[in-house]
């Protein structure tokens, strides 16, 4: 069988072989339409780039890393697994792949980092979950190591790129959704003070009831359903009890639906599509592409000299509980 080439693709094509090179290194710098054209030919011709060639050419190995979150309750975990799921996707348009890898906390994450770089010719990292006091973005600032973030800073200085998406609008929509119909007294299940992600959905929900002249109680738990049911148990032991209830989490919702019937989730996982539970989408293919185009752009040497900030608005999807 004869051996497939760059130049055999090239001839599929249509193209020049430094247009089927551009495909595979720096596929940005093509049109669509012939990305597709020569894609579709190396599809058909069954090529295969030769890994070491190209890294020796082009100084990159073309491979990223993210960690995958630890086990929760089935629930929660499954958002991450749906960036992740578009991550690889974004990633395998623009020729890069993704090296997954595990840890318990920052500080293992750190250590990771260091053992991988050791082992690996890595290209960059994408960091999730974000937090207050994060150490692991100054780590990897220090040593020149590229990334960018799904998650903002949260008070540190906006010294890298990232995307988020905002959690504010997506439970300001959902308050703005049941004030509308007719609900007065909203309440809020959420976790403690000091979570970015929760502090900024707890204020979506406070702002919009205050600006609205309507109040609810808030309780603040650790995230999962049988704390979800406690918590909304408790808030409707008040003298002026909720009618419905803005939670967080899918989780903490699903557990609120016991005690209450207009509730309204954070996240869309399967579970709400399942049950019929109202909630707030993450746009999240689109945060991993927009995480991509950001890494791209950092390892091409072409990013703003002020790092991008690019801040995604989630959507209500309504069922049957709201």
């Amino acid at each position: 069988m004869e051996k497939v080439t760059i130049a055999t693709v090239a001839d599929r094509a249509g193209v020049s072989r430094q247009t089927v090179s551009n495909v595979i290194n720096s596929p940005d710098m093509v049109r669509e339409e012939t990305r597709e054209r020569v894609r579709a030919a190396i599809e058909e011709l069954g090529y295969r780039v030769n890994q070491a060639a190209r890294q020796m050419r082009t100084g990159r190995s073309r491979l990223i890393a993210v960690r995958i979150e630890p086990v929760s309750d089935g629930i929660k975990g499954s958002v991450l697994d749906r960036f992740l799921h578009g991550l690889t996707d974004a990633a395998a348009l623009k020729g890069y792949r993704v090296m997954l890898y595990t840890a318990a906390d920052d500080a293992d994450e750190i250590a990771t980092y260091d053992n991988l770089l050791s082992a690996y010719e890595l290209d960059a990292f994408v960091l999730t979950s974000t937090h207050h006091g994060d150490p692991r973005t100054s780590w990897l600032a220090e040593r020149q190591v590229p990334f960018v973030t799904f998650g903002r800073p949260w008070g540190a200085p906006d010294t890298h790129a990232w995307v988020d998406v905002d959690n504010a609008a997506g439970t300001r929509a959902a308050t703005e959704h049941l004030l509308a119909n007719g609900h007065r007294r909203i309440g809020f299940l959420g976790w403690p003070a000091g979570s970015g992600v929760g502090d900024a959905r707890r204020a979506g929900w406070r702002e919009t009831l205050d600006a609205a002249g309507a109040d609810g109680p808030d309780a603040a738990v650790i995230d999962g359903v049988e704390a979800g049911a406690t918590a909304a148990a408790e808030l409707l032991t008040e003298p002026e009890p909720p009618t419905a209830l803005v939670c967080a989490s899918d989780s903490l919702a699903l557990g609120a639906m016991r005690m209450l019937r207009t509730v309204v989730g954070f996240d869309d996982t399967a579970v709400a599509r399942a049950v019929g539970l109202t909630s707030v989408s993450q746009p999240l293919p689109e945060a991993a592409a927009r995480c991509m185009d950001l890494l791209v752009e950092l390892l091409d040497g072409r990013a703003p000299e002020t790092p991008a900030r690019l801040l995604l608005t989630p959507s209500l999807v309504l069922r049957q509980t709201a």
